[in-house]
């Protein structure tokens, strides 16, 4: 599917006893970047509550390759790579701005739970077909 960019500037606070980036931060990193996907494509929490569902995510992976540190812009790119009943994955590269090197890769599985039983539910087919749309429209996201 068509890929998302966005960037993050990274703050002091984040950082951990070795000046970098705490391992943790990037799972907010991750999160962050795929609401800001959604939102792109119309996908906003209103819709998510129209719809009486939301995404939550049941695992990640990460693989951390190189620091970054206070003061970095990053480019956070991410896409679904598959989404069928109730579950959707979605990749993640990281990189500092205007720069090849990888920091972190990622995969994330997220669920599409009904908010009332928080039991998972088919992800509608409103959301599907925007991000079936946009995998088909040959337009590049950034």
């Amino acid at each position: 599917m068509q890929k998302y960019q966005t960037l993050l500037r990274v703050r002091h606070y984040e950082m951990d006893t070795l000046g970098h980036v705490n391992n943790a931060v990037y799972q907010n990193y991750l999160e962050q970047a795929a609401i800001e996907h959604s939102e792109h494509l119309g996908i906003t929490f209103d819709v998510y509550r129209e719809l009486g569902g939301a995404f939550v995510m049941r695992r990640v992976e990460i693989d951390y390759l190189r620091p970054s540190v206070a003061g970095d812009t990053l480019e956070i790119t991410t896409w679904l790579q598959q989404m069928r009943g109730t579950r959707a994955v979605r990749r993640y590269e990281i990189r500092k701005q205007n720069q090849e090197d990888l920091l972190v890769t990622a995969e994330a599985l997220w669920v599409w739970v009904d908010v009332k039983s928080m039991r998972p539910r088919p992800i509608p087919n409103l959301l599907l077909n925007k991000f079936m749309q946009v995998q088909h429209s040959g337009v590049t996201i950034s």
